[in-house]
């Protein structure tokens, strides 16, 4: 990537942050979600400040007694109401910290802080942030507050009405690790009382739309307990729910999860099914053989076992995939047969496992030859899903669905900015 690309991109995440200028009404959705963000943080600083003094005043410490409201500008928009706790009296004496150093940094550092947790800073690390720009460590509940406003917005979105359906439909699942309260309690070092809580594996689903034009975001996500029929079904009926229509899906690609196709048959009466050609040529490692391998490569260089397996590997794999940069159905399948031929007598298992079911990996070649190197494999998805996991991993087991599937709008909004998508 040259450094124009990278500026590029860097332009398209900070338009879709904060001040975009594809649209008004873009702009103002964005800028209001950021302005959000930053009334939040700043409301729970000040009631971490507010307690804070209250305890410095020992016994004669006055109570709470409401809000006050005050608007303040930020680099986003204008705060109308930011609510500012205050005390039964001495409120003209004292000072705010909060807003005399918001007041110095509000041009960039608060309201770019607030951004990088819209962008999936982990709450340590927006503590850390804070607290250089606020002077303390804000408590994980009112940090906590923020993923509140996240939530919200990533609900209201996942129930939004799908108003034009895409022919195309990349299917694929990510697996995590979430808590869940099991029946069984235990006394905590406090004495309290808890449930005991457990770690489980599950499955995020997700729909990637692809249109006619060869652009594609993802549609529609969800947590599932397993890739099969069932939860399949269950992912489709809440896709009809939301609007898609299911007449007008030409193509679903997957890899070959289990229990699609009669779910396709009862869901999506028009779509065929195009299997993943990356997935289809990995699954042949597992049953090569290495007979006859080489000893020499093209140079003359001698191999040692290990470099031969690598090398025949390699080759099987190189001239599997180049089936599929054939221009047309007919040339794939007269590709198909050179390849039988030339690998049958070397791995006859592995050529016997990828000839399993190939009829449907040929599926696109019925479509534009734009949209072939999106539709024949599951890559676009995977890619999003490696970034996610990227941030997943850091977090180890999430402590409940709900916060699971806010990393992953959150990673959702970054990846859709980096390559100029557009929820």
């Amino acid at each position: 990537m040259t450094i124009a690309t990278r500026e590029q991109e860097i332009l398209r995440i900070q338009n879709a942050s904060f001040q975009s200028e594809l649209n008004q009404e873009l702009e103002k959705k964005l800028q209001e979600k950021v302005i959000r963000v930053v009334q939040t943080v700043l409301e729970a600083a000040l009631i971490e400040e507010v307690k804070t003094h209250i305890k410095e005043l020992g016994n004669q410490s006055p109570r709470r007694s409401g809000y006050f409201r005050r608007s303040l500008n930020t680099r986003f928009g204008r705060i109308e109401a930011l609510a500012v706790p205050k005390l039964r009296r001495g409120n003209k004496e004292r000072k705010w910290r909060i807003l005399t150093r918001y007041q110095r940094c509000r041009d960039y550092l608060l309201d770019t802080a607030s951004y990088l947790y819209v962008m999936g800073l982990s709450i340590r690390d927006l503590q850390e942030a804070l607290y250089l720009l606020l002077g303390h460590v804000l408590s994980r509940s009112s940090v906590n507050q923020v993923t509140t406003r996240i939530q919200a917005q990533m609900q209201q979105e996942q129930g939004e009405k799908i108003e034009k359906t895409p022919p195309v439909l990349i299917i694929d699942g990510v697996w995590v690790s979430i808590q869940y309260d099991l029946e069984q309690f235990k006394v905590d070092r406090a004495g309290h009382q808890r449930r005991v809580r457990q770690a489980e594996e599950r499955v995020i689903l997700a729909a990637m739309a692809v249109w006619p034009d060869g652009t594609y975001h993802i549609l529609h996500y969800e947590v599932a307990a397993a890739e099969d029929e069932e939860h399949w079904r269950a992912f489709f009926d809440h896709l009809i729910e939301r609007g898609l229509d299911p007449e007008a899906v030409q193509l679903i690609v997957s890899d070959g999860t289990r229990g699609l196709l009669p779910v396709m048959a009862q869901k999506l009466p028009r779509a065929k099914q195009q299997r993943c050609i990356a997935h289809k040529v990995r699954g042949m490692k597992r049953h090569l053989r290495y007979l006859d391998l080489p000893t020499e490569d093209k140079q003359g260089n001698s191999l040692t076992e290990s470099d031969a397996k690598k090398l025949r590997w390699c080759q099987i794999a190189q001239d599997a995939l180049s089936i599929y940069d054939a221009s047309s159905y007919e040339e794939a399948q007269e590709q198909l047969k050179v390849f039988v031929q030339k690998w049958q007598p070397l791995e006859p298992k592995a050529v016997h496992a990828f000839q399993w079911g190939l009829k449907n990996t040929f599926t696109f070649y019925a479509f534009d030859k734009v949209l072939h190197v999106h539709i024949r494999t599951t890559n676009h998805l995977e890619r999003f899903f490696r970034e996610f996991r990227t941030k997943a991993d850091e977090i180890g087991a999430f402590p409940n669905e709900t916060s699971c599937l806010t990393l992953f709008y959150l990673v959702l909004i970054r990846d859709h900015a980096r390559h100029d998508r557009f929820l």
